[in-house]
């Protein structure tokens, strides 16, 4: 039996290894492996193709295998948005390049679509525009306190020009061509403390906030009717008063009690009052702080008043004889 099952075997196993597909030898090419150093330069030479028959051939490589492709999952539209809010960039004040306006550091735009802080200077509430050919005042940030645009070319100040600046304590534009001012350029500015418009073309000044304590308008045109009637009466804080080379033809007053320093040469002032500095009411009255009084260049006698010095402290500087 044993005998039978081993025959039986046998005839399987051949039969399988007869109807089995010959298995060809795999030919390995030994020219290329056994080739030298020169010649895979030979065999592998593209410097004598020709550039018009160069050929890039370009292809993306498909992952191997049955895996999917992983999609992320789609976002809600909210976190869409708040990416590409974030994806904006931002100013170093928060705002956005892309803004009409800028405000903080660079300011307001000027005429030419520029920020005033990179046309000017600006240092925290300080804005410098000193001899940058400015023909007219450019738009200044709200917190603006102290204003210097000297040595320009501005000839006119407008009323909006320093509009809803009420931290603005300090204004320099000396050395322009300004011959016009409007009426309501500084009346409305409420801490304004000192106004320097010297050298220019001023022929009137305008009404003046009660709040100065140093006016400088030297070296204009103001003349005869430049300065109205008692146009520095309320200036009760008023401390400094340049008013040299300006043709005036006489001293405007009342001059204000609190003045330390009033400079008047170079005018065209003919005579003074006996009251102009002093109360001859009240030969006990005593006026200490005007201590500076500059009538040097004026076609004036001062001798011809000696009540006018009785209460100073000492005389003005001018033409004694």
């Amino acid at each position: 039996m044993k005998t039978l099952a081993r025959l039986v075997l046998g005839l399987v196993i051949l039969d399988a290894a007869v109807t089995a597909p010959t298995l060809e030898s795999i030919n390995y090419d030994s020219e290329t492996y056994d080739a030298t150093l020169e010649d895979l330069d030979n065999l592998y030479n593209y410097e004598n193709i020709p550039m018009g028959q160069a050929e890039i051939e370009i292809a993306t490589a498909i992952p191997s295998g049955n895996r999917e492709l992983l999609t992320p999952p789609p976002q809600p539209k909210d976190a869409e948005e708040e990416e590409e809010e974030e994806s904006t960039p931002r100013l170093i004040d928060g705002s956005s390049p892309q803004e009409p306006e800028f405000p903080g550091v660079l300011g307001p735009h000027t005429n030419e679509d520029f920020p005033t802080c990179l046309l000017c200077t600006c240092i925290s509430t300080t804005v410098y525009c000193d001899d940058h050919e400015l023909d007219a005042i450019p738009p200044l940030p709200k917190n603006t306190a102290y204003f210097y645009s000297r040595f320009n070319r501005i000839k006119k100040i407008n009323r909006n020009d320093f509009a809803s600046l009420n931290d603005l304590r300090k204004i320099d534009l000396t050395s322009n061509l300004i011959s016009e001012i409007d009426e309501d350029a500084f009346r409305k500015l409420p801490r304004l403390r000192e106004l320097v418009l010297r050298d220019n073309k001023i022929r009137q000044l305008p009404e003046l906030p009660t709040t100065l304590t140093f006016i400088d308008i030297s070296n204009n045109r103001l003349g005869r009717k430049g300065i109205k009637q008692e146009a520095f009466k309320d200036m009760y804080d008023l401390h400094h008063l340049y008013l040299s080379d300006n043709n005036l033809e006489h001293i405007p007053l009342p001059l204000p009690e609190n003045l330390r320093a009033l400079h008047l040469q170079n005018n065209n002032i003919l005579e003074m009052r006996e009251d102009t500095f002093c109360n001859v009411k009240n030969l006990t009255y005593i006026r200490k702080a005007l201590e500076d009084i500059r009538l040097d260049g004026n076609p004036i006698n001062l001798s011809k008043t000696p009540q006018a010095y009785i209460c100073l402290p000492r005389l003005p500087i001018g033409n004694l004889v």
